[in-house]
């Protein structure tokens, strides 16, 4: 679909397909979102005189954004773990990476200790990020009245 001659680099085209693979379950978990807050909730906004911007922007939107964290962090921790796709087109990635170390013939330790390291990598950032949603909803009170 681009003009002829035009031919992008492969890590453009890998981050364009993982955007717009995200995109697209991002939106729908923002969607759900924003359909999760009551309409008496915007009725009661437009009654104190608030416009549609201020209503999204101070009531509508700080709602919707505590419910969805959760949804957010899980979408984004399975997007960092979904990385690996990109060695369909012919990029690196953590695996490719361990792959190669494993192949050098300098390299003088075991298979079984690169891949103990990439998932010990994988658990430490997906644990990390699980961690600081935890802290920010206990922070926003999600899940409390």
């Amino acid at each position: 679909f681009l003009p002829q001659g035009i031919n992008p680099d492969r890590v453009i085209r890998a981050i364009v397909a993982t955007i717009m693979f995200a995109s697209a379950y991002l939106a729908e978990n923002v969607r759900g979102g924003l359909q999760a807050i009551p309409k008496g909730q915007h009725e009661a906004a437009y009654a104190l005189g608030l416009n549609g911007f201020q209503t999204m922007l101070f009531i509508i939107l700080p709602q919707a954004l505590r419910t969805v964290i959760p949804v957010l962090v899980g979408q984004f921790i399975g997007l960092f773990k979904d990385t690996s796709l990109v060695a369909i087109v012919g990029l690196l990635d953590l695996l490719g990476i361990a792959r190669s170390v494993i192949a050098n013939p300098k390299f003088i330790g075991t298979q079984r200790e690169v891949f103990l390291f990439i998932s010990l990598f994988y658990f430490v950032l997906s644990y990390g990020l699980s961690y600081a949603s935890r802290r920010l909803e206990s922070a926003l009170g999600v899940g409390e009245r």
